[in-house]
């Protein structure tokens, strides 16, 4: 498991979010959400297949807001 911390981005794809240069897999999308400033813990799974087209794909256990 790992823990990435910063601001959410849009990604180019529709419903596509990344933290710095992953992409964010499931989730709780009431806190993840592009502008919002997290910690976010999962694992990298590099060879998953999304239609994301961009980022690492991360699969995401928890997220929390921080300030």
């Amino acid at each position: 498991m790992h823990t990435l911390t910063g601001i959410v981005t849009a990604g180019v794809e529709h419903r596509c979010l990344l933290l710095g240069e992953y992409l964010l897999v499931g989730g709780d999308r009431t806190v993840i959400r592009a502008g919002a400033r997290l910690a976010v813990t999962g694992r990298k799974v590099p060879d998953l297949v999304t239609t994301c087209q961009q980022g690492t794909p991360f699969v995401v256990t928890s997220a929390r807001s921080i300030d």
